[in-house]
């Protein structure tokens, strides 16, 4: 095997933030599978992380979700082996998806569902990881079908990519699922996915929601700004229920007053926590696992709608900043 890849690397020049580079080929430690990619989602965290790797002077390969084919494995790997097709999220301080190969941990990475394609499959990982990590970790929900039938939640943003995933797993949970949007497309988009209802989180959503007849909610997920919408979710949630949130907010929440007459539980999600804590790390590619399971019997859908084409910096540089502004419903994969 050579002894170097290609790769897309940050630059110290923010005008020119990427370049293409020969990198010597990933290192593998013992529990390591190495994967030649055919193809890489992307999510908003490769924009930001791009910016500021750029400001910092610290290059970096990018990239995280990725699909393809094990071509070795650590001494350590019992999972798979050589030719196998696997799906991952990758972690925080490693080599990068936005390369032909990738080094990851056996236990982050699952075979690719045989329904559908590298590519699709390449479009699941991180968000359904951060999916199913809300509702299994966070809010306590069983990974059963229908295990929670006549509850209820709030998905604000369900048109992204990890809102596409939560309100596919939750409908399989068998929740009620309220998922906000705002414009025709998304709509569509997130009723076909199986909302049940949807409102509109620019507007008095609180309001909206008790018109459909729901007092309170045990379980609200803002999958964007917890600065816009913690007032307006401590408004709806139940008693004793569960905001989750996965963005950093811009200033100090005001959590006691809004918060503790309910004793309402703020549930923070970091999809990368597990393997940079080195705590239950296998757990991820079980998720993965039952993703795979969930597209192949039909009750998943990849939630890819952008293909684009090529390990590039033009393309990948595009791919990021369409991302990175919130313009892509579901997922946007790099077939390369």
């Amino acid at each position: 095997m050579a002894n170097t890849m290609q790769a897309i690397v940050t630059t110290t020049n923010a005008k020119q933030p990427l370049t293409l580079s020969e990198v010597p080929m990933p290192t593998l430690a013992a529990n390591d599978i190495l994967v030649r990619l055919n193809a890489a989602s992307v999510n908003p965290v490769d924009q930001k992380q791009r910016q500021g790797a750029v400001a910092n002077a610290t290059p970096k390969i990018l990239g995280f979700d990725g699909a393809g084919e094990v071509t070795a494995v650590g001494v350590d790997v019992t999972k798979f082996k050589i030719g196998d097709k696997v799906f991952y999220a990758g972690e925080l301080g490693r080599t990068g998806s936005n390369a032909q190969f990738q080094a990851v941990r056996e236990e982050l990475a699952a075979f690719v569902p045989e329904s559908i394609s590298l590519t699709k499959a390449a479009a699941v990982p991180l968000t359904f990881l951060t999916a199913y990590e809300i509702l299994i970790d966070k809010f306590h929900l069983t990974p059963v079908a229908n295990s929670a039938s006549g509850k209820t939640i709030l998905i604000i943003n369900g048109a992204g990519g990890v809102g596409s995933a939560m309100i596919q797993l939750a409908k399989w949970l068998g929740l009620t699922v309220i998922a906000s949007s705002s414009r025709p497309e998304t709509i569509k988009w997130v009723q076909d996915l199986g909302a049940d209802y949807t409102v509109n989180h620019y507007a008095d959503y609180p309001a909206e929601i008790k018109d459909l007849g729901f007092d309170t909610v045990p379980y609200v997920a803002v999958l964007n700004s917890i600065d816009t919408h913690l007032a307006r979710a401590a408004q709806i949630v139940s008693p004793f229920g569960h905001i989750g949130m996965i963005v950093e907010p811009s200033a100090e929440l005001p959590i006691g007053g809004l918060l503790k007459s309910k004793a309402v539980s703020l549930d923070w999600e970091f999809m990368f926590a597990k393997a940079a804590n080195n705590f239950d790390v296998a757990s991820q590619g079980t998720a993965l696992a039952l993703a795979a399971k969930l597209i192949d019997t039909g009750h998943y859908q990849s939630p890819l709608t952008v293909t684009n084409y090529g390990m590039t910096v033009e393309t990948i540089f595009a791919s990021q900043e369409i991302v990175g502004a919130g313009k892509v419903m579901g997922k946007l994969v790099i077939e390369y």
